[in-house]
């Protein structure tokens, strides 16, 4: 009898693997949540029973748990979990990418870093640091759980069904399929990512041309400019307000 031999559909310890395992992994990213799922689907592979709808749903809501765990810490230990998260330079990319990103994309950004290596954490604890709006985010965090479940078991059960006779093998299968799944999905994000900074330098080696900056208009001032992507004279809405246009 092998470790998948006892992860059955009427077995108490896959119901409880299945919850414990993707909400502690948010703060333990050394718990291997996607692969506890996959091995479910691999392991029940075989089976019809309709209690593995249960599986999915068990999974889906401790990866909710977990998501929303981050949420709280982030919100109650923000300076404690800058210096243990996000300390070091690297850290600090992470949290300007995070933040970054999350103004830019919202919801969908926290549905979508479920699948990005690291992305999950880091999103998921500047939501809470930042204050996103709780509503907002449970809803995310909802879909994202369960979109994540169905996926992680639908590609077990895909890898189960290929090798039948062979379960370990079913299971690298199926690991191999989502190792690939998020490279793809992260050489799109880096090439977004590229592809925007490069458009930002150039948006600014325009501005900066000659008798493009600076220009002085009748009173004699200088106009200002605003940063890439938004019209000349945006300033800050303090500016504005300093000069009564606000």
């Amino acid at each position: 009898m092998t470790a998948l031999d006892s992860l059955q559909i009427d077995s108490w310890l896959s119901y409880l693997i299945a919850v414990l395992v993707p909400a502690f992994d948010a703060i333990l990213p050394v718990l291997p949540s996607e692969t506890a799922v996959i091995a479910l689907g691999v392991a029940t592979a075989g089976s019809a029973d309709p209690r593995i709808a249960l599986l999915v749903i068990c999974s889906a809501a401790g990866a909710f748990l977990g998501d929303n765990l981050c949420y709280l810490l982030g919100r109650r230990f923000g300076p404690w979990i800058e210096r243990r998260f996000f300390r070091g330079e690297k850290g600090a990319r992470r949290r300007a990418w995070a933040e970054g990103s999350l103004e830019r994309y919202g919801m969908p950004l926290i549905v979508v870093c479920r699948f990005l290596p690291g992305g999950r954490t880091a999103v998921t604890l500047c939501c809470g640091i930042v204050g996103y709006q709780r509503r907002r985010f449970v809803i995310a965090t909802a879909a994202a759980g369960l979109i994540w479940a169905s996926y992680s078991f639908f590609i077990g059960r895909l890898g189960g069904k290929a090798f039948e006779d062979k379960p370990w093998a079913g299971l690298l299968l199926a690991l191999g399929l989502t190792i690939a799944v998020s490279a793809l999905i992260e050489a799109v994000r880096r090439f977004r990512s590229l592809r925007a900074r490069a458009r930002g330098q150039a948006a600014t080696q325009q501005l900066n041309e000659p008798g493009e900056t600076g220009e002085t208009n009748e009173t004699g001032e200088t106009d200002e400019l605003g940063e890439p992507g938004e019209p000349a004279g945006a300033g800050t809405c303090h500016d504005r307000e300093a000069s009564g246009s606000c």
